[in-house]
This record gives C-alpha cells, sequence and structure tokens, in this order.
C-alpha cells in the first residue's frame, strides 16, 4: 500500500527504474520513448553527463544557500548566460523553482512596479482563453482554460480573457493569416479600453500555446500588432516560455522567432531539463531599476529561489543547448517529424490539424475532419489515446478541451533534443497504432 498522493487515485503506474538516453525504463525492464518529454522538461533525455557531472560537484561544494544571505555562483553565471542569449532587452533574473513560480513571480512584478512607478491603477492583467500559465492561484486565475479554473474560481483573482489566435478554429474562409492575426489582435486593444487604458497592468500569452490547445504557434504578424498595442498603452507584455521556451520551438526563446521581445518572461521545464526542479523570471532593467531605485526590494520570495544545485543543473544544460549548439538539432528534427506526422496522419478522418514548431508539435483528434467536429467529451478521446501509446512504449501527452475546455483533443509531442531521425519512425508507428486501438 501506497502513502503517495499520485496525480490519478484510480490509476496504477509502474514505478520508473532508470532512465537512458530518449528512454524510461520501468522495474520490469519495459522500455518507454518519451516523446513528449514528460511535459516538454527533457530536452536533453534522462543520462546527460554533464548535467550530473555539474549536479554532483556542486553537492560536495555547497548544496544549498538561503539567498536571503548568499549568492552563488552557479546562480551568477546562469543568469550572465540566460541574458547574453535573450534576445531584446531582458536584463535581470530571477530564478525560482517551477513554471508556475516564474508566473507568479512576474505577475507580482508587474504590479509592484507599477506602484513604484507611480501607476497604482494599473490592476487588470489580460490573457487568452485556452491558456494556460500555471496551477498556483495567481497563475490558475491568469490562464484561461475553463476546466482547470472551474472548481476554483471562487479563489480566483479578477481577470479578463480574449481570443486565442488558434487559425485552425478561428480563422475565416476569406481570411488570410495575416489579416485573421490582426483582427484578433485587435481584441486586445479593445479589451485594454473597455477596461480603462490607466487602469490595465499586463497582457500574458504564450508565444506558442502548450498543454491547452496542443503547440498552437501564432500567424506571422499577430505578435508584432500585440506589442505595438502594450507599447501604446503602458501595458507590460508577459510572455509565458515555460513549455515553449530554451529550445523547444527551434531558437532559444520562443519569442525570438516573432521578432518582438516581452517586458517580462517565464521559463522553466527545459530550463532543468528534469535534472533539477527550476525556473526563472527575466525582466529588463527599466522594471529592475524602478524596484531598485525605489523600495530597494521585491516583495516576494520563496525559500528555494535561485537554489545552488538547481542553478548548477540549469547551467549545465544551458551550456549544452548554447555552447554545445544542441538547440541547432532542433528545427530540422522538427522538420522532418512534422513532415512524417502529415505523410502518416494528413488524410486520416480524425486527424484535423497538423500544427507546432521544432519538436513541439500537436495533433488536433476530430470526430469528423471534414466539419472539424470534435469527438463527445464523454467518450474520453485523450486518455484512452495516452494509455494505448504508454502500453505500447510511446510516453506522449494527449489531452482533452482543446477547443473550450470541455470540447475536443489533440495530442502533444516534444521529445528530446538528442533524438535521432531513426527514432521518428518509432514515434509515428507507434502513435498509428495507438491512434487506430482507439477510434477505428
Amino acid at each position: 500500500m501506497s502513502h503517495v498522493f499520485p496525480r490519478h487515485n484510480r490509476k496504477s503506474l509502474p514505478t520508473v527504474a532508470r532512465g537512458e538516453g530518449v528512454f524510461l525504463y520501468d522495474t520490469d525492464g519495459k522500455a518507454y520513448f518519451d516523446g513528449s518529454g514528460g511535459a516538454a522538461v527533457s530536452c536533453l533525455g534522462h543520462s546527460d553527463p554533464a548535467v550530473i557531472a555539474a549536479i554532483k560537484t556542486q553537492l560536495d561544494a555547497a548544496a544549498f544557500a538561503h539567498t536571503g544571505f548568499f549568492t552563488s555562483g552557479p546562480a551568477e553565471e546562469l543568469a550572465d548566460k540566460l541574458i547574453a542569449n535573450a534576445p531584446g532587452n531582458l536584463d535581470r533574473v530571477y530564478l525560482v523553482s517551477g513554471g508556475s513560480e516564474a508566473m507568479e513571480s512576474a505577475i507580482k512584478l508587474a504590479r509592484q512596479y507599477m506602484l513604484e512607478n507611480g501607476q497604482p491603477k494599473r490592476r487588470h492583467v489580460i490573457a487568452r482563453r485556452q491558456s494556460y500559465h500555471g496551477n498556483t492561484l495567481g497563475a490558475l486565475a491568469t490562464g484561461g482554460n475553463l476546466w482547470r479554473r472551474e472548481p476554483f474560481s471562487p479563489l480566483l483573482m479578477e481577470t479578463h480573457h480574449i481570443s486565442p489566435c488558434y487559425a485552425y478554429r478561428g480563422q475565416e474562409l476569406a481570411e488570410t493569416s495575416h489579416d485573421y492575426g490582426q483582427r484578433i489582435a485587435q481584441e486586445l486593444e479593445d479589451k485594454i479600453l473597455e477596461l480603462g487604458p490607466e487602469e490595465v497592468l499586463a497582457f500574458v500569452a504564450e508565444p506558442v500555446v502548450g498543454a491547452t490547445s496542443g503547440a498552437v504557434p501564432p500567424v506571422g504578424g499577430y505578435f508584432k500588432r500585440v506589442r505595438e498595442i502594450c507599447d501604446s498603452y503602458g501595458v507590460l507584455l508577459i510572455l509565458d516560455e515555460v513549455m515553449c521556451g530554451m529550445g523547444r520551438t527551434g531558437s532559444l526563446f520562443a519569442y525570438e522567432q516573432e521578432q518582438i521581445s516581452p517586458d517580462i518572461c517565464a521559463v522553466a521545464k527545459g530550463l532543468g531539463a528534469g535534472y533539477q526542479p527550476i525556473g526563472a523570471m527575466l525582466c529588463t532593467s527599466e522594471i529592475y531599476d524602478v524596484i531598485r531605485n525605489g523600495s530597494g526590494f521585491f516583495q516576494h520570495g520563496h525559500t528555494y529561489n535561485g537554489h545552488p544545485t538547481a542553478a548548477a543543473a540549469a547551467l549545465a544544460v544551458a551550456k549544452r543547448l548554447i555552447d554545445d549548439d544542441i538547440v541547432s538539432n532542433v528545427a530540422p528534427l522538427g522538420t522532418k517529424l512534422q513532415q512524417e506526422l502529415n505523410n502518416t496522419f494528413g488524410q486520416h478522418p480524425h486527424v484535423g490539424d497538423i500544427r507546432g514548431r521544432g519538436l513541439f508539435l500537436g495533433l488536433e483528434v476530430v470526430k469528423d475532419r471534414e466539419t472539424k467536429e470534435p469527438f463527445d467529451p464523454d467518450l474520453a478521446v485523450a486518455p484512452r489515446l495516452k494509455a494505448a501509446a504508454f502500453e505500447a512504449g510511446l510516453i506522449c501527452y494527449p489531452m482533452g478541451g482543446t477547443i473550450d475546455g470541455k470540447r475536443g483533443a489533440h495530442i502533444l509531442l516534444a521529445p528530446p533534443f538528442i533524438m535521432q531521425s531513426s527514432h521518428i519512425d518509432l514515434i509515428v508507428g507507434t502513435l498509428e497504432a495507438a491512434i487506430e486501438t482507439v477510434l477505428s
């Protein structure tokens, strides 16, 4: 009898025994290809010797020191590394233990910045429907996934949501992708004017939407218009790259492909590659300087901020991604994987859309490909697909509620950057078998 409180109380899970490269093995010796990197986490696979050595070295030196008393070499070096490779004006790094903490930090920093910058009325946060920004209460309130929000809605702060940039479901037949993006971006300006420009704090968005929508990329020009709108009304742009950042879409930061820069950015998951729990909030020098020259401290904190061992692991990950240029694998491998997914599922009657960037890809599952009608939610298509693929030895990330939190389903793929082209047939073949098992 286990005393662990699991995610799902009615499932019996195998016990992981070891990880090697792109595979995880259970205690019976069965191999599972990690086709989703857990939740887009394990970008370097499960046995990277450089990262493991960095952790061991730091443990021998100092496992932990509270940031109320000390900084640490790994934290300083990691911050330098991230800022040196972050396009735009990002200048400071606040290290935390994961994505939800990074997003909570971003929202609270935005509010404190406005207070100390003489704009205390600014309080409204605008985000997008079908977004996900974390599970702590502030991040959950910001996210736009109804299924996740609904049970806790009495506890959530007031936030506001506009349409996602979701061309498969939202673009009209007579509309170009550019015109669609401009129309959807206009909702942001309309919402700012509705709420009162002097009272809007921030707009929050994932450059490529992850868990709740299945690797939905923006159309060209959308984020440029968003940036212009935010600048026009003094609204901070917070980009959530917890899932899509750190090389996952083919560039270290996903936003650089949009030719914009945020005021605040959150990263996690691939930052530690699963070797240690870590996340980071990055902000501009303008924001940092207002705090430094005002109260002198960020009224926020966690015990494990800047954890030296976690920072050492993340620094080793960053060196592998940047110095060893592993990020350069992502775009070509992603192109090959997407091509094979298109070859196999492009005309499949139950696959409506294949999308994404780099090694961050999604397949939207539908009842009818022509009409885009989703399956009845009661059929539980997503969990059945997950179970069938897992039984066949593929870890992938199916989710339900793709359209509105209740209807729709998708499969998210986010394999390690160290995978080989030869693994593509394994991914696609196993996925094809799982889809046929569940949907035929």
